[in-house]
C-alpha cells in the first residue's frame, strides 16, 4: 500500500475505471502462467486500486481528501497491528 499511489489513482480515475481495473487484474491472476512475482506485483495493485475506492467514497460521504487518505492508511495500518 503506497498513499502517493492510492491518491494518484483516486485523483485521476473515475471509480467505474477502478472497478474495472479491479476486475482485470483479479482474473490475471487466476491465470496459471502467472508466477509469484507477478501475483504480488497484481496484488499491490489491487491493494492500491481498493484504496483510491475507499477514498472515493470516504469523499463522496463528505470527507476531506485528505482525511480520507489518512483514515484508510490508519485503517490498514490497524490491521496489520492486530496480527
Amino acid at each position: 500500500m503506497k498513499i502517493p499511489v492510492i491518491r494518484q489513482l483516486f485523483q485521476n480515475s473515475t471509480p467505474e475505471d477502478l472497478e474495472a481495473t479491479l476486475t482485470v487484474l483479479e482474473a490475471f491472476c487466476e491465470f496459471r502462467g502467472v508466477n509469484e512475482e507477478e501475483v504480488n506485483v497484481a496484488g499491490e495493485m489491487i491493494t492500491n486500486i481498493c484504496g483510491a475506492l475507499e477514498v472515493h467514497e470516504s469523499v463522496k460521504s463528505g470527507m476531506v481528501e485528505k482525511d480520507a487518505l489518512n483514515a484508510f492508511g490508519q485503517k490498514v495500518m490497524g490491521s496489520i497491528d492486530r496480527n
